[in-house]
């Protein structure tokens, strides 16, 4: 089975799947391309060309339904994942799907409980942010280095929505891309596997541009999304975590992950990935260089293929998936209803 020939169809072939999971997956021994479908069939003619694929279709159910398709990459926008897995997984395929995993905990919830069903591998995209040093944090809280963690801080302020005349982007877009907003999944996929759940938020956002002009139209519309969000969180291991994120403000600095434990702390810088930390007693934080047995290289391609053709588990999993969407929507719940919200979430009535 390690050598098994597995047969891929795309659904979407935008940025990401072009920089990071066309060529992954070109790299792996035995991994055929056989259909890409995008919006136009220009530009899906255009990827298989580039590719490799031996065709290309404009209407993805296609690829769901092709019979020499084994697995399905679902890397269009949010708002077609729950339906592409749903219907790939009915049609006896693995998925891939791209992050974030849904619009809101509801879609999530369905794909979860559809993946449980199956026996079919399902995987989401990792975020890149902070996944070079994960194992080495992890081994580090694992061992105590911080004692017991008391404080998390996260800071995430992007400059995209800073100009109130740039056109609506689609991530600001509820019905395409849902509760989704700017790096707080990603950063809460992080500390979910790096300190644990949380048991209540409690949120508020604001919308500095309420509305934006449509993209190469004159037409005005009502951003769905918000430019920040202030968020407290308390986890289950009793430490009180602290977010702000903003997609709003002029030169913004890098997004950064604070620890703080009853012995130390340890700052995370998430594109860079360079660590500060020192632990009580110590006259200041130093710069800690990431073992080179633990550094957590790309893989999700490599990963997934080699889940299918050996039933290895794959990181992150549905389950993952589902529990940053149920805290992004607790986000959104506690900030419409003026209130914390506990979680695990209950189903809007």
């Amino acid at each position: 089975m390690a050598d098994q020939t597995i047969r891929i169809g795309f659904i979407g072939a935008g940025g990401i799947a072009r920089q990071r999971h066309l060529p992954g997956l070109q790299k792996i021994s035995g991994v055929e391309l056989v259909v890409v479908a995008n919006q136009h069939m220009s530009s899906a003619e255009k990827v298989a060309a580039e590719y490799g694929f031996r065709r290309a279709t404009d209407n993805w159910q296609e690829v769901i339904g092709a019979d020499d398709v084994d697995a399905v990459f679902i890397a269009a926008p949010p708002y077609l994942h729950r339906e592409a897995t749903l219907a790939a997984l009915d049609a006896g395929k693995h998925v891939f799907c791209q992050a974030r995993l849904a619009r809101n905990y509801a879609e999530a919830r369905d794909m979860y409980e559809a993946a449980r069903r199956s026996k079919l591998v399902t995987m989401v995209c990792p975020p890149p942010h902070a996944l070079r040093g994960d194992y080495f944090v992890k081994k580090l809280l694992a061992d105590g280095y911080l004692g017991q963690l008391r404080e998390v801080h996260v800071h995430s302020l992007q400059d995209a929505y800073a100009n109130p005349e740039t056109p609506l982007h689609w991530r600001q877009d509820a019905f395409i891309s849902g509760y989704n907003t700017l790096y707080l999944g990603m950063l809460v996929e992080v500390l979910h596997r790096w300190a644990g759940y949380f048991n209540q938020v409690t949120a508020l956002s604001a919308t500095h541009t309420p509305r934006r002009k449509k993209a190469g139209s004159v037409q005005e519309v009502l951003v769905g999304i918000a430019d920040s969000l202030g968020i407290v969180g308390r986890m289950n291991n009793g430490a009180l975590a602290v977010f702000h994120f903003s997609g709003a403000v002029h030169f913004p600095g890098e997004s950064r992950i604070e620890l703080y434990g009853s012995k130390g702390t340890l700052i995370y810088a998430v594109s860079s990935h360079k660590i500060l930390a020192a632990q009580a007693g110590e006259k200041e934080l130093k710069p800690v260089e990431i073992p080179a047995e633990l550094v957590r290289e790309w893989t999700a391609e490599a990963d997934f293929i080699n889940a299918i053709r050996t039933g290895a588990p794959v990181s992150p999993d549905f389950e993952e998936g589902l529990r940053y969407m149920e805290f992004t929507e607790a986000v959104y719940r506690s900030a419409r209803q003026g209130q914390a919200i506990p979680l695990p979430l209950e189903p809007e009535a």
